[in-house]
């Protein structure tokens, strides 16, 4: 889950990480009443989505007058913002940030992630911070400063000393960038937060740090247990289908294929996705029902992946472990006559119960193709589709 860049800046204000003032607003007039409660002369508008790059796509801009402020945020409300990390469809802005210009002296990139390779918590920093870090990363690799943190000894003083040297921090930074990044480092821990990102992380004209820029996501599955947090969610911002998905308990990611997947666990759903691609076909999706799959939750995914214009074929595989194969069957008889399926449905299904829900397929009159294996059925899905496409 993902908050966005007023709400992180709020949450690093409450462990005592240094952040200009800002304020969020709704409207152009709000932003302007925002400008003027700051004060100052130079003020920063911002577009609240959730996705970076938002300066080169003109989601940032800065304002040295209240009428300026006023046409910024104007500019921003209702677009879809477009940005190397929204895709071309973009992202909805209804909310700005409006915040206090800041003297940049020298812009520092700064992150603490999970390193699922190492399976620990990382630092990663660059002194070539700012908007094109990936650019850094991908050309200049040796300005790229790391420290893993060993999980039973913690974050240590001495590595914050390392990554402060090596980005060129001096005197009295060293302690503040310390500060900031154990104040990192227990949101990390506090908040179940899997990515928290400084982008810039500016030394300004005074020679003090200031968290310019600010990114948190939040380990969607330890949400139930930050409620604090779960009330940070901007539904506005998430594929609407996989919002959808998620009141269901389906685990669903759209796809730009036609081919729709619906599969009983997540190593099956990568391994079906793997056959349609090997036989020249697209996956739509990647929709994982779960191992406790019943047929409302059929029904609810056939209706779901049917949403999606694009689809020319569904694919149902299913190996009934913990499932029984004929409910599911169940599933998609009564998802194939109430839902409307106007595509072609290749099913395979194995395990519990299988030879029975294959019979009551076969006997339910419907047009549903049967495969025997998952070669088969990814062949099969492949060519119905490409004949749905005409």
């Amino acid at each position: 889950m993902n908050l966005h860049e007023y709400q992180s800046k709020e949450l690093f204000a409450q462990y005592a990480l240094p952040v200009p003032s800002g304020h969020v607003a709704s409207t152009p007039e709000a932003a302007v009443a925002a400008a003027r409660a700051l004060g100052g002369s130079v003020w920063v508008v911002k577009a609240q989505v959730h996705a970076g790059g938002r300066g080169k796509a003109g989601g940032v801009k800065v304002c040295k007058t209240l009428d300026q402020v006023r046409d910024a945020a104007a500019s921003m409300f209702g677009i879809q913002l477009v940005t190397h990390q929204t895709g071309p469809e973009g992202l909805p802005v209804s909310q700005v940030y409006v915040e206090v210009g800041s003297a940049i002296a020298r812009e520092i990139y700064l992150s603490l992630l999970l390193n699922r390779d190492r399976s620990r918590l990382s630092f990663i920093a660059s002194s070539a911070g700012g908007m094109d870090i990936e650019e850094v990363a991908a050309h200049h690799p040796e300005q790229i400063l790391r420290a893993e943190i060993h999980p039973a000894a913690g974050l240590q003083s001495y590595q914050c000393r390392q990554l402060a040297f090596g980005l060129g921090l001096s005197g009295a930074q060293i302690g503040e960038f310390e500060k900031i990044a154990r104040a990192m480092y227990q949101i990390c821990w506090d908040k179940d937060a899997s990515l928290i990102e400084v982008n810039p992380l500016i030394v300004t004209n005074e020679g003090s740090l200031l968290a310019l820029d600010a990114k948190v996501n939040i380990d969607p599955n330890a949400v139930y247990r930050q409620q604090a947090m779960a009330a940070y969610r901007d539904p506005t911002q998430e594929d609407p289908m996989e919002r959808q998905a998620s009141e269901h308990d389906l685990n669903y990611v759209s796809l730009g294929g036609d081919i729709a997947c619906m599969v009983n666990g997540a190593g099956l759903a990568m391994a079906t996705m793997d056959l349609i691609k090997l036989h020249g076909g697209e996956p739509a999706n990647f929709l994982d029902v779960g191992g406790g799959a019943t047929a409302e939750r059929v029904t609810a995914a056939f209706r779901l992946i049917l949403s999606n214009p694009n689809v020319r074929a569904v694919l149902v595989n299913i190996f009934g472990g913990i499932v029984r194969c004929d409910l599911i069957a169940e599933g998609i008889i009564n998802a194939v006559k109430n839902v409307g399926v106007q595509v072609p449905v290749i099913v395979r299904l194995e395990g519990t119960n299988a030879e029975v829900a294959r019979a009551a397929l076969a006997q339910s009159g419907l047009a549903i193709t049967p495969a025997a294996d998952l070669t088969d059925a990814a062949t099969k899905a492949v060519r119905l589709a490409a004949q749905t496409r005409g």
